[in-house]
């Protein structure tokens, strides 16, 4: 499936060694009413993209809460699902998770043959992900529910080569997620070097609590950096995150 707009602009970031910034929403952690004030807090903060999805789905609300923030925001919305159960045609793209990391087939290809052919017949916008778990110090929700080892924090060469196996695979993004709840975000090295070592746009999550995080992690190389948690704890952070990325693809050009 060819790909679209969004992902021809993160290949457009990854050429300038420019970066980006998104809100992660998880459907059953904020309500649909909620989502009105998050989209203007992301207006005003120029958010570049809302990721919704989570590890699990206990409530029934991720298309309404899709729609309440389209009707105030033009950011696009990418859906970051846990499960084939997690899509909804109102997105404007997909990422289609693979996880290279483990070596869980139901998330390497299994649960992919599920949603194949409601994904195909929507027309979506699909971004073939390759998604890395990082070990962040913590069990997280993640690497409980996909039942798969994280790779370790301090082996930073595991890393590049499974990168490297994601990219000749043919995969068009890498996402190296250190968990919702971790310890410890994916460290600066590890990213540099995945980053310096492969063509297609770094997504880097997990455990980022700090505008100086968010910087460092786009000096770095990530293209774009994800922040949930800390959002949903303190939304006000939002503009604060979103300059950070800016100003450190800005330094980088300098």
């Amino acid at each position: 499936m060819a790909t679209g707009k969004i992902y021809r602009d993160l290949c457009d970031l990854k050429k300038q060694d420019k970066s980006g910034f998104a809100v992660l929403a998880d459907p059953d952690k904020i309500s649909p009413a909620d989502m009105q004030h998050l989209a203007r807090l992301c207006n005003n903060a120029a958010v570049d993209y809302l990721l919704i999805g989570g590890s699990l789905l206990m409530v029934n609300q991720l298309e309404a809460c899709i729609q309440r923030f389209k009707a105030e925001s033009e950011i696009p919305v990418v859906l970051f699902p846990g499960s084939p159960s997690q899509f909804t045609p109102y997105a404007d793209a997909l990422l289609y998770l693979s996880l290279v990391s483990g070596r869980n087939p139901d998330l390497l290809i299994g649960q992919h043959v599920i949603s194949a052919p409601q994904i195909k017949a929507s027309g979506i916008e699909v971004i073939s992900t390759a998604y890395m778990l990082i070990d962040g110090g913590v069990q997280t929700t993640v690497s409980y529910m996909s039942n798969s080892t994280p790779i370790p924090a301090d082996k930073p060469d595991i890393a590049v080569c499974t990168a490297w196996a994601a990219e000749l695979q043919g995969k068009h993004i890498i996402y190296m997620d250190a968990g919702s709840g971790a310890k410890n975000p994916v460290s600066e090295e590890m990213i540099h070097k995945v980053s310096a070592h492969t063509d297609i746009p770094l997504f880097v999550g997990g455990g980022i609590h700090s505008p100086e995080k968010v910087y460092a992690n786009c000096k770095a190389g990530a293209n774009i950096v994800v922040v949930g948690n800390a959002i949903e704890q303190d939304p006000l952070l939002i503009k604060d995150l979103a300059q950070a990325s800016k100003a450190a693809g800005i330094n980088k050009t300098l």
